[in-house]
């Protein structure tokens, strides 16, 4: 998910390897062996949510120009730690037998200057004072949904479980939405070498309610009117505002505290207002999918990742979320053929960075700005 309404960008900070001043295009020198002997050395692969942190320590695999191989690969509980680089260090301590001098993260945010920025993350991450703390030659960030729209050339593809629309796999752009801490997406374009990954504001778009009853929930958010984000309610804290909201409609006292206790309370029906409650989300994800899916023409089709949506899995295919997906107007004979899978978020993500590192995000790859003589 992404803040501040500013344009995703996928950067690489490397140590002072000459003169070249902040954004400056690294264009002009050829670094191709350079990059290829990087290639060959494992680095680490970092996915970091609001929530968990997954981290892996990869290298190229030799089976193929475009493959990773996971060498080691643990879950982390953000809130467990105080900073991303005491997270990593407690990786590297266990699992990495030798030195590392490279990272490629896929977090949730904005890059600006040397950190990343977003409300939802569990700290701010400073990326000069990670790249010295690890004693790393290069730190490089993308979008966390744009890692995983970059795996979709992998398992993601495979191994999800078809909620609407035809049942197979079909060609062109393809999006990879998900509600979690935040509301990300992005979109993944086909074409030539692997084609070519759009991040996304998209959780940032104005919500748009379609009920009387997601009126009221609106007019809760913003009594004076104005801007409410879809995130707000297309996400687990969203779920327990809504339910929260729901209970106040109802002259009652919320009794959940937390979108996981929800969740359970609407997966077992014990609490009308937490079924209530995830109706709206799943509707509303359904709209919200359809609208991206007519932006972009997703013909490719769609998916929805994270482990929340697949514990949901049931209540979500007999919500109202194919029928707001495919919208009353006539994009609906175009929505109906696109194909909308649910699969987990898992490894993807580290895997999707990984794979956009070897690719596309080591120094010398003329697409992304290199970040060099930052100060130590």
């Amino acid at each position: 998910m992404l803040r501040h309404g500013l344009t995703p960008v996928s950067i690489t900070l490397h140590a002072d390897y000459g003169s070249t001043a902040w954004g400056a295009l690294d264009v002009a020198i050829d670094h191709s062996d350079w990059v290829a002997g990087i290639a060959a050395m494992p680095f680490l692969a970092a996915d970091i949510g609001g929530t968990h942190a997954r981290v892996a320590l990869m290298r190229a695999s030799h089976e193929g120009t475009r493959g990773v191989e996971t060498l080691a690969y643990r879950l982390f509980a953000c809130a467990d730690f105080s900073t991303l680089s005491e997270l990593l260090l407690a990786f590297v301590d266990v699992d990495v037998q030798a030195p590392v001098k490279h990272c490629v993260l896929a977090c949730a945010g904005q890059i600006m200057g040397n950190e990343v920025v977003n409300d939802n993350l569990a700290w701010p991450i400073h990326l000069a004072q990670l790249r010295r703390t690890l004693g790393l030659d290069e730190v490089a960030v993308l979008n966390d949904f744009e890692a995983l729209a970059y795996a979709l050339d992998g398992p993601l593809a495979d191994g999800g479980r078809h909620l609407c629309g035809p049942d197979t796999q079909s060609s062109g752009p393809t999006l990879v939405i998900g509600p979690g801490t935040g509301l990300g997406a992005a979109a993944h374009i086909p074409g030539p070498a692997g084609g070519v990954v759009l991040a996304t504001e998209a959780g940032q778009m104005d919500f748009a309610p379609n009920s009387v009853r997601e009126r009221e929930i609106l007019a809760h958010l913003a009594p004076n009117g104005g801007y409410v984000a879809f995130e707000h309610i297309v996400s687990g804290p969203g779920l327990l505002t809504v339910y929260e909201i729901l209970c106040t409609l109802h002259g009652e006292t919320s009794k959940l505290p937390t979108p996981e206790a929800v969740t359970r309370a609407a997966v077992s029906c014990s609490d009308a207002q937490a079924v209530e409650a995830v109706e709206i989300l799943c509707a509303s994800l359904g709209s919200f999918a359809g609208n991206l899916a007519m932006a972009f023409m997703a013909t490719g089709g769609v998916y929805l990742a994270g482990g929340f949506l697949s514990s949901i899995f049931e209540l979500l295919k007999h919500s109202a979320f194919e029928e707001r997906f495919l919208h009353g107007r006539s994009a609906r004979a175009l929505l109906s053929q696109v194909p909308v899978w649910v699969t987990e978020h898992g490894r993807h993500g580290v895997q999707g960075a990984a794979q956009w590192y070897l690719t596309h995000g080591m120094s010398g790859a003329p697409r992304h700005a290199v970040a060099s003589g930052v100060g130590a």
